[in-house]
């Protein structure tokens, strides 16, 4: 290959990887929104006399979108092995931008009654349609266009992006509670949706004119590819949906019920709590492209276990170091599942594309990892709630984050070594 000929593949690869993580970084960043501003849209479009019944309402909304999840894998997924990787990703981007925006917009309950929290559950449900197939299409694009070698790498990007948008949603929202602080509960808590859409426009151009994978130009068509992944490659997809369960939980439970976990529990403030888990977050963007760099040398297994056991003796004293009124201890303590979490999820994405044939790679993996997102994960913070408040225990929800871990241990034992072998072809 000629130097010219390096410097454009090197460009489209550059591209390649912008595109695919363009709409990560809206999905995550309307989810870690709406995390973050819940207590705000608990009082102004599920009020109630209990303050702790309007933010299970709340979040009751926010697992709504979840539960649409495993809806939206099947789609999307099917449109991915059916149509191809490219108009599925374009499809997505631009399902998810609108209902961010229009959350912003919505009259709420002093406007128009209980017809707010309608619309706001509806919203919240397109998302999760569109989000159930984003995810899992952009890892299975970037896995596919990778180099030999570099599979973790490049998968990692799709968890980048997710990250990348938590953390310009928590940055957003630290900065709407900093200026607008006086404002924020009347008509601030709005501005980062509306921004939303340029978040949304940015990947939609992006995704025009992007390469076709090579599963979608050599792929077997089947009429329902999600049938024949369940009855040639279930064990696959029970796989998936076991190293899902401590990935759903952990991360809605330390990185976005956290903030109102140091609110409600820690007694800090709203903008401290953002400030804190935005640097945390800052910290685990910068570690995953290592940990998938590494798993590409020594295997997706033994960092799968390793953060997965680390999970299971560790989130009672992490936690613990959390529950101090003290912004650096509190750091601390989220560091440590920052390197925790963060290990395990930049090897996750590219392991579970690993496991699947290309014609089905798309339905298989969206399937099963948004039926244990959807479930688990989008439950996460309400059971943080609930679990709190029925036992009076700050802490007790770290038992709920070790039984996770250890499901998912028990599962990644299982597993066979795919970093060193060729992606499947059939």
């Amino acid at each position: 290959m000629s130097a010219a000929d390096a410097t454009i593949e090197s460009g489209v690869r550059r591209r390649v990887v912008a595109a695919g993580i363009s709409g990560n970084v809206l999905e995550w960043y309307d989810f870690a929104v709406y995390g973050y501003f819940a207590p705000i849209i608990a009082e102004r479009f599920f009020p109630s006399s209990s303050p702790t019944a309007s933010l299970l309402a709340a979040y009751g909304a926010f697992a709504a979108g979840f539960l649409m999840r495993p809806l939206g894998g099947f789609l999307f997924g099917h449109l991915g092995d059916r149509l191809g990787r490219r108009t599925t990703l374009i499809l997505s981007v631009a399902l998810m931008a609108g209902p961010t925006f229009l959350i912003g917009l919505l009259p709420d309950h002093a406007d128009i009654g209980v017809a707010a929290a309608a619309l706001m559950i509806l919203m919240r449900m397109l998302q999760g349609l569109a989000v159930g197939g984003e995810y899992t299409t952009s890892v299975v694009y970037l896995v596919e266009q990778a180099p030999p070698g570099r599979r973790g790498y490049y998968g990692s990007w799709s968890l980048f992006g997710c990250i990348g948008g938590i953390l310009l949603g928590s940055a957003v929202g630290a900065f709407v509670h900093t200026i607008w602080a006086a404002e924020v509960h009347d008509w601030a808590w709005r501005l980062p949706f509306l921004a939303g859409l340029a978040v949304g426009l940015t990947g939609f151009i992006l995704r025009q004119g992007l390469p076709e994978s090579l599963a979608d130009q050599d792929k077997e068509t089947h009429k329902l590819p999600l049938a024949r992944a369940v009855s040639q490659e279930g064990p696959a997809m029970a796989r998936v949906i076991g190293i899902s369960v401590v990935n759903a939980v952990a991360f809605y439970m330390i990185f976005i019920y956290i903030t109102v976990f140091l609110e409600r529990q820690v007694g800090l403030s709203a903008a401290t709590a953002l400030d804190v888990n935005t640097v945390s977050m800052i910290a685990m963007l910068a570690m995953i492209p290592l940990f998938a760099r590494l798993s590409d040398r020594v295997g997706r297994k033994p960092l799968l276990a390793a953060s997965a056991f680390g999970l299971l003796v560790l989130s009672y004293p992490l936690l613990w170091v959390m529950h101090h009124p003290d912004a650096m201890t509190i750091f601390l303590g989220q560091f440590g599942f920052s390197i925790l979490v963060g290990c395990y999820l930049s090897v996750q994405p590219t392991a579970m594309a690993e496991m699947f044939s290309p014609s089905v790679r798309c339905s298989g993996m969206a399937v099963a990892y948004n039926l244990t997102l959807g479930i688990v994960g989008g439950t996460t913070p309400m059971v943080c709630t609930y679990l709190i408040e029925k036992t009076g225990d700050d802490l007790f929800i770290a038992w709920y984050l070790m039984a996770a871990a250890a499901v998912s241990l028990a599962v990644v034992l299982t597993l066979k070594e795919t970093a060193k072998a060729p992606l499947r072809s059939s």
